[in-house]
């Protein structure tokens, strides 16, 4: 709505943008990054969905209604200019200590010790990429700041990356600006945050870690590179708590996962680079938001028959207000993440099964009656109201969600079996999934390639000591 109401001053037109008080402040910072940080808001009290409908009314008579009239026919104050420091302005100097303090004083640290992005650091990040310094990635929601090769490098050293990291941060960015990912969501209530999955070679190069612990933080690559990915959301794209940030319960920032690619290649299912269209050896990263997740222990059995039930079932419980991205607020764009540790897949795969098999068990037994789906998007969420049968009369819904009238009927919880996504890593010897309820179009998997410097073996290999660490 922000950005219609910058649209319409911009022609000249005024308005008078009506905001939730929940949402107020952050209404106040995003018109900043719109370039009219005195845009006329209008304060509605309270939480709409939670009042009845002659609270409403008197908040709207009383409160918005003058708050409307006032924005419309009187110019609004002047704005109060916030310039920020030049990208390579030196901001201060000082002990670790004093550095640690400016940073959290002014936001620019998620709360733990950052490392000081001096210039000779940032300059041996920059080594390890073909892009100029000044190259721009992007422009970057809500902010929208310019998302720079030097940014990048600034923000890695912070997170205390080692220099060699630098093509997959750049690659992060790159997938961070596409607008098929969504950025612009990230601050989004359901506190939804992004897991990064990195494929190919570059795993065993780096030292990732995919098998025992995978998602615990103790692995410099897989703990850094995700510390990397809030710290940019925070320092360049402008997510704040309190401001652009309005998650009702967060999530920290995730650990990288990475899959386990000799499992992969061992029982013949294409990774998951593969998957979204690259090319298996190509190193790529994958990033996709979700609202939380859940490990699924001791799957029992020594057939896909006797594991499957539970691994469906665990899938279907995870996902319930989800299903608005299914039919609703986006169609079609849920994608729920199932990661399964090697021994599973290994059962799975020795019975016969593809990866695509596995898909398509989940596609038709991940299911919940009509009336259930329609509850969730009507009755007990504030999706009103998209009824399958409606969204089916435009052309909207496949013809897996309508066939019968009966309320009673199963319908899946994605449009395609290809929907689910699958990644194998962990333990190898443990029987344990973990199952990522997805955040639909509010952070769609999105992934790119990384591209790797000149000579870069031999730049990792000189790389590769302990000095070189920080």
């Amino acid at each position: 709505m922000l950005r219609a109401s910058a649209a319409c001053e911009r022609a000249g037109v005024p308005t008078a943008s009506l905001v939730c008080e929940g949402f107020f402040d952050q209404a106040a910072t995003t018109t900043i990054g719109l370039g009219f940080p005195n845009l006329p808001l209008c304060l509605v009290p309270g939480h709409v969905g939670a009042q009845s409908d002659q609270e409403l009314y008197d908040n709207i008579t009383d409160v918005t209604l003058d708050d409307v009239i006032n924005n419309l026919t009187q110019n609004p104050d002047a704005a109060i200019d916030s310039a920020e420091p030049a990208p390579r302005e030196i901001v201060a100097s000082g002990s670790f200590e004093e550095i640690n303090s400016l940073f959290y004083d002014n936001e620019w640290s998620d709360g733990l010790p950052i490392v000081p992005p001096t210039v000779d650091k940032i300059e041996e990040f920059l080594k390890f990429t073909n892009n100029a310094p000044d190259e721009v990635l992007g422009v970057i929601l809500p902010d929208n700041r310019a998302a720079t090769v030097w940014s990048v490098a600034v923000n890695g050293v912070m997170a205390g990356c080692r220099p060699q990291y630098m093509p997959v941060l750049v690659a992060l960015i790159k997938a961070m600006v596409d607008p098929i990912y969504g950025v612009e969501h990230s601050g989004n209530t359901p506190g939804g945050e992004t897991l990064i999955t990195i494929n190919g070679p570059i795993i065993k190069q780096l030292g990732f870690n995919n098998t025992q612990g995978v998602l615990r933080d103790g692995f410099m690559p897989n703990t850094a590179i995700g510390r990397f990915w809030r710290l940019y959301l925070r320092n360049v794209a402008g997510f704040l708590l309190h401001k652009n940030d309005k998650c009702t319960f967060g999530n920290t920032w995730r650990v990288v996962l990475a899959e386990n690619e000799d499992v992969c290649e061992k029982i013949g299912w294409e990774p998951n680079s593969v998957e979204m269209g690259f090319a298996a050896g190509d190193n790529t990263v994958t990033i996709s938001r979700y609202v939380g997740g859940n490990v699924l222990s001791s799957v029992y059995g020594d057939h896909p028959d006797r594991m499957m039930p539970y691994l469906s079932n665990a899938l279907l419980r995870m996902h319930t207000w989800h299903v608005a991205f299914t039919i609703g607020t986006s169609m079609g764009t849920l994608r729920p993440l199932i990661i399964l540790s090697p021994i599973l897949a290994e059962t799975i795969a020795n019975a016969g099964w593809s990866k695509a098999d596995v898909k398509q068990y989940f596609f038709d037994y991940t299911r919940m009656t009509a009336t259930e789906f329609e509850r969730y998007l009507g009755d007990w969420t504030d999706h009103h109201i998209w009824q399958i049968d409606k969204q089916a009369k435009r052309g909207k819904v496949p013809k897996d969600f309508t066939e019968s009238e009966d309320p009673n009927r199963l319908v899946p919880i994605t449009f395609t079996p290809d929907d689910y996504m699958i990644v194998i890593a962990g333990d190898e010897l443990r029987t344990n999934a973990y199952v990522f309820a997805h955040n639909g179009i509010l952070g769609y998997p999105t992934a790119k390639k990384i591209d790797l410097p000149e000579n870069w073996e031999k730049m990792l290999a000189a790389a590769d000591c302990p000095k070189c660490i920080f």
